[in-house]
């Protein structure tokens, strides 16, 4: 599995609607196929420069589907936001590879 990770800062002027905007967007992405799930969290840590920080997570299968997604897909998916939103909007990618997965386990005393 990866994690293909979208990390957006957003000036506060533009805050509701930019997650208007996102709540429409993560469907977009979901809808090219080359993910299984995707997660939206806010970064908890106040940043010196302003705004509100979230991590938005898409998990793909193989490296072959998010290869997919840049080859076909994310540049028109990532131009539509930095139109709409341009100089209010900093976003940074990063990509993970799941090495594992831990769960607590159940203790049935």
């Amino acid at each position: 599995m990866y994690i293909y990770n979208v990390t957006v800062n957003i000036d506060e002027s533009v805050h509701a609607e930019w997650l208007v905007w996102i709540e429409n967007h993560i469907p977009e992405v979901l809808a090219t196929g080359r993910f299984v799930s995707a997660k939206m969290t806010q970064v908890l840590v106040k940043e010196d420069m302003g705004g509100v920080t979230y991590s938005i997570q898409y998990t793909a299968k193989t490296r072959e589907d998010l290869d997919d997604y840049y080859k076909y897909d994310a540049e028109k998916l990532r131009t539509d936001g930095m139109q709409k939103f341009a100089d209010k909007m900093l976003a940074f990618r990063t990509e993970l590879k799941v090495i594992n997965e831990f769960y607590p386990t159940v203790n049935s005393n």
